[in-house]
């Protein structure tokens, strides 16, 4: 058995997951940091802490480039020593990469890698380009959404594009904290 692929994303009641001018130096945006505030409850016994672990106790990440780049690459190493799996379109031009990353530009080789790597565990997604490449391809089990009670206004959006298509989902988890509402739900597919 192998655990889901899941998105953890924060969000604004907008819609929004980072706020704009998103770039180098300012990964979040202006004003876009307001929604990662409820992880100071990331150490307690509430439902932000028990999401923190969920997310740290993850086998594999996937990340698209973007998010990589701007995270600064996470220094090496996300979580753990995780396998981090990179989706982009600009392939591996032989820069260096600790030993646990690796880019891929197919996203069905980069979900199956992920899962094995992950093994019972669930793989952690992080960014919307990575989201929405995963859910195209019929590779994104779940999506965690840290639903967060402001509205930035600006920003990049999680999903939002005639792309993304009609997709059901089911909500199966609903957390709610001081200030965040954490939301799981499977994606449905159609048999």
């Amino acid at each position: 058995m192998t655990g889901p692929i899941r998105l953890y994303m924060s969000m604004s009641l907008d819609g929004f997951i980072t706020g704009p001018d998103d770039r180098k130096g300012q990964g979040l945006g202006h004003n876009g940091g307001r929604l990662f505030n409820w992880l100071d409850d990331r150490m307690s016994t509430g439902p932000s802490g028990r999401i923190y672990r969920e997310a740290l106790a993850t086998g594999a990440v996937i990340a698209g480039r973007r998010t990589f780049e701007l995270a600064d690459r996470w220094h090496g190493d996300h979580h753990d020593g995780v396998p981090i799996l990179i989706l982009t379109h600009h392939g591996d031009d032989g820069e260096a990469l600790s030993s646990n990353t690796k880019f891929f530009s197919d996203v069905a080789a980069c979900a199956a890698e992920a899962r094995a790597a992950a093994g019972d565990r669930a793989v952690l997604v992080h960014g919307a380009g990575a989201a929405q490449a995963l859910l195209r391809a019929g590779e994104l089990d779940e999506l965690e959404i840290h639903l967060v009670p402001v509205l930035l206004g600006a920003g990049r959006r999680l999903f939002g594009g005639a792309e993304d298509g009609h997709i059901e989902l089911d909500l199966v988890r609903r957390l709610a904290d001081r200030d965040v509402t954490h939301l799981r739900y499977k994606v449905l597919r159609s048999a």
